[in-house]
């Protein structure tokens, strides 16, 4: 159905035809489901009438012009707020449309009336038509693809079923804690790994084949509910992850042919991985590390974006997994992330290494800096976008922590560093990125010799003592930051820096500030004073 100059004729033609009789409504809404492909058919179906006209279909006689306008109704409310927000207010013989979709997906209607049903429930929720907390969701909608995912049902119900339910309960805690005790729902998701059963006892090769074509997307099916399950809660994590074999069968499924299945699976990972206890256990003792980092090596750019987020929770410091990963050609992995046109691997290729550098030894921040080089770190620090920033200026404060490594880094980096740290002082940027950067200058002022660098550069002096006035106290902290390292009278050349400071006026500044109505700010601009007392 493209949007040309047909559609002017043929959509209101179609819709005139809609009340001939039962079977042009049965095809036209089939027709309508079929060619209905993302928003723009469903913009242009909306503003022919569709929904006023099909509407009433639902109350039909006939079980077929029933069904298909429900099929319909599911379609055009896919994530679609302006056709669900209108789904809401439609009244068919005095019932809201929610409360008709509400009686057919109840236990004595046929299964595709109720899972159809379902979808429409679960669309308009997604779509914010319907509030996750509603009676309809929580009471029926819920329970319903519960049901759809016992053993009881077909294959392909089971499909659907746990589909729309991991769809439902993806970006809502609530109803993910809801749906992981209703009808033990995680060990009921296990049996979708067992098909095809034992070949021998498959004496029917239709039955056979049938049921290898949905082995691949019950696992799918499988992994994408597990992952929307665990999303958010430990204890959930905690009960699938010692549901049986959880951990071989998520690891088995990284290494499967069907790249649909190789997704699911990383995404269930993904999910469980942000438990700090999993990734000490279970991830550990499977060493999880091993496909995922298999994964990796040009995976299409959908896979790439999961497994590089799961990676970012394997690198944290106290995962078990940041030595061998390290081991396994992590860095020159996620160096070149950060080269994607993807912006999405370009925020994790840096996040993993943030991550990677917190707390590390000093040959892995060499390892780092050596990977990315220094075109690529000003490339990042002039990203467009400001996530890539914050990470970038998160890596760089990682990178200079602990003094020999703030000295050794600044002794091969430091003109290009304090160049990068210039820019972004003078740029416009919001206040979280001058911040990060004015805490990138306090570690600077914290190395023995990477100190001459902000002492002998005025520019940067300058800038410390602005941002020690500024307007926002966050900014004015981290510049006195900068400030009390640089006195601290105990190191080497403190009286040559104090002497100098004070001639910019940075102690009027400080007897201000030791006066301020900020207690963070007074403290330490008191702190600093001492210094100069001592």
């Amino acid at each position: 159905m493209k949007a040309d100059k047909k559609d002017a004729t043929v959509i209101p033609h179609l819709m005139a035809l809609l009340s001939r009789s039962r079977y042009t409504q049965e095809y036209i809404c089939q027709i309508f489901s079929h060619c209905c492909k993302g928003p723009d058919h469903q913009t242009i179906l909306f503003n022919h009438g569709a929904v006023q006209n099909i509407a009433h279909l639902l109350v039909s006689t006939s079980y077929k012009v029933r069904m298909q306008a429900l099929k319909c109704f599911s379609v055009l409310a896919f994530e679609n707020p302006q056709v669900s927000m209108t789904l809401v207010n439609v009244l068919v013989d005095g019932e809201l449309l929610p409360q008709i979709f509400v009686k057919m997906l109840q236990r004595d209607k046929p299964i595709e009336m109720q899972l159809t049903s379902a979808k429409c429930l679960t669309y308009m929720c997604r779509a914010g038509a319907i509030r996750t907390d509603d009676n309809c969701i929580v009471l029926k909608t819920l329970p319903c693809l519960v049901r759809m995912c016992s053993k009881e049902r077909l294959l392909e119900e089971r499909v659907e079923g746990a589909e729309t339910l991991a769809y439902l309960i993806e970006t809502d805690v609530e109803l993910q804690r809801i749906a992981s005790i209703t009808d033990h729902l995680i060990a009921m998701l296990a049996d979708y790994f067992k098909y095809p059963s034992s070949v021998s006892a498959i004496t029917d090769i239709k039955r056979l084949d049938h049921d290898l074509k949905h082995a691949h997307e019950l696992r799918q099916a499988a992994f994408k509910l597990y992952a929307s399950l665990g999303a958010n809660d430990e204890d959930i994590r905690k009960k699938i992850i010692e549901t049986e074999n959880m951990m071989d069968r998520i690891v088995n499924g990284l290494s499967e042919s069907s790249i649909k299945v190789r997704l699911a699976a990383v995404r269930c990972l993904h999910s469980l991985s942000r438990s700090v206890q999993q990734l000490r256990t279970s991830f550990q003792d499977h060493a999880v590390w091993k496909p995922l980092m298999k994964v990796l090596q040009n995976a299409p750019d959908e896979i790439l974006v999961v497994a590089s987020s799961t990676l970012c929770n394997l690198l944290l410091e106290f995962s078990p997994s940041k030595e061998p990963i390290l081991e396994s050609g992590a860095v020159e992995l996620l160096c070149s992330l950060t080269q994607s046109e993807n912006l999405a691997l370009r925020v994790n290729g840096i996040w993993a290494l943030m991550n990677m550098a917190f707390q590390a030894e000093q040959k892995i921040k060499s390892d780092i800096l050596r990977g990315l080089s220094t075109e690529q770190l000003f490339q990042l620090l002039s990203d467009s976008d400001v996530n890539v920033l914050m990470k970038t200026l998160g890596l760089l404060r990682n990178l200079l922590s602990t003094r020999p490594h703030i000295d050794h880094i600044m002794s091969s980096h430091g003109k290009q560093i304090m160049q990068a740290v210039t820019l972004i002082l003078e740029g416009e940027h919001n206040i979280e990125v001058k911040e990060q950067t004015l805490c990138i200058l306090a570690n600077i002022a914290d190395g023995t010799t990477a100190k001459e660098l902000i002492m002998t550069n005025d520019d940067i002096l300058q800038k410390i003592k602005y941002y020690m006035s500024h307007s926002n106290a966050k900014l004015q902290l981290a510049a006195m930051f900068c400030i009390s390292n640089l006195v601290w009278n105990e190191e080497e050349g403190s009286q040559e820096r104090q002497d100098k400071l004070r001639d910019m006026g940075i102690v009027d500044i400080l007897h201000k500030l030791s006066q301020s109505s900020d207690p963070n700010l007074c403290d330490k601009a008191k702190t600093a004073l001492q210094q100069y007392l001592a």
